[in-house]
């Protein structure tokens, strides 16, 4: 057995799944040519595949700078090419620089396990680097910060890749959470702009950043999932029909992303919306009217505390004051 620092390539194809059913037997297609490319890439530069399995592929190199470049030159390949139907193939990959044990039988160790996590956090088309391979390769990326990583026991300082014909915007990591911002993250609902950008400006004032805002429930539901904020603002009444549409979207922002807190406002108080947003989810969860923004200490706090995952409801509810 050797233990040598080396550097890891993870790959897989984003949304193969749905892929699959849009494509049927032409995804058999997809894989054949999104293999060759990457192999093409590897051959250029020197590295070697370890495993390829279904839509994933794990690769090692001798130089970090060379796994950096294949990267690079498999991204540019894969976006170049025209793919059947029309289809939409990209491919997420992780870089990190390492030490492993090679028993013969494969790589082993704990830094494989993060190279696999830091492929499977970003978006396809996006090429995520390790603090290590940075520091040895001086590679040309942006940093994104700290990220807890699913299994891993410390967070890890991640990079994305900057280089000639890659993408350069993309959501946030979705397989990761941001630990190096104190910041609260917040995305706004309401179906008018003028109160959607009055409430940001006070949000960000008061030291919380608004990272999405949204007209309607449908609107409001893609951008928790992909912002994943610690709190959505949501207006109850909202389109198509005027009614209840924000408290729908509460309940499942609740059940769909549980790490994100609701806190509903409305213009006049109905404990009946109170007690079903309860019956939903007993934590994580508010509903204050919407006259209580223009207190933005109180309001602040609000939000903090359903960020934290206690229930906040406002003090008119003397009828549910009990199922806090």
């Amino acid at each position: 057995m050797s233990d040598q620092e080396s550097t890891f390539l993870f790959t897989d194809i984003e949304r193969s799944t749905a892929l699959v059913h849009s494509l049927g037997a032409d995804y058999c297609k997809v894989l054949a040519e999104s293999r060759s490319l990457l192999r093409r890439a590897l051959g250029e530069y020197d590295g070697r595949e370890v495993e390829c399995r279904a839509d994933e592929s794990f690769s090692i190199f001798d130089s970090a700078s060379d796994a950096v470049a294949a990267a690079a030159e498999a991204q540019r390949l894969l976006l170049a090419t025209a793919w059947p139907g029309g289809a939409a193939v990209r491919i997420r990959m992780g870089v990190l620089t390492g030490t492993a044990v090679d028993s013969g039988h494969g790589w082993v160790g704990l830094d494989v396990h993060r190279a696999a996590r830091l492929g499977a956090a970003g978006h396809g088309g996006q090429v995520l680097l390790a603090e290590r391979t940075v520091e040895v390769t001086g590679a040309k990326a942006l940093d994104l910060g700290h990220y807890e990583l699913p299994g891993l026991p410390e967070p890890e300082r991640l990079f994305q890749l900057l280089a000639d014909g890659l993408p350069v915007d993309f959501p946030p990591l979705r397989s990761a959470r941001r630990v190096d911002d104190d910041q609260l993250r917040v995305v706004l609902a309401d179906d008018s702009m003028l109160i959607r950008d009055g409430i940001a400006r006070l949000l960000e004032e008061s030291g919380m950043r608004v990272v999405a805002q949204a007209g309607s429930g449908e609107e409001l539901l893609q951008q928790v999932a992909a912002t994943r904020p610690d709190v959505a603002v949501v207006d109850i009444r909202m389109p198509p029909s005027g009614s209840d549409e924000g408290l729908r979207a509460a309940e499942a922002i609740r059940r769909l992303h549980p790490e994100t807190g609701v806190l509903l406002l409305s213009q006049d108080l109905v404990p009946a919306y109170a007690r079903e947003l309860l019956e939903a989810s007993q934590e994580g969860v508010g509903y204050l009217l919407k006259d209580r923004v223009a207190d933005m200490v109180e309001f602040v706090d609000a939000l903090r505390r359903v960020a934290d995952g206690e229930v906040v409801l406002d003090a008119q509810i003397d009828a549910l004051a009990g199922a806090t």
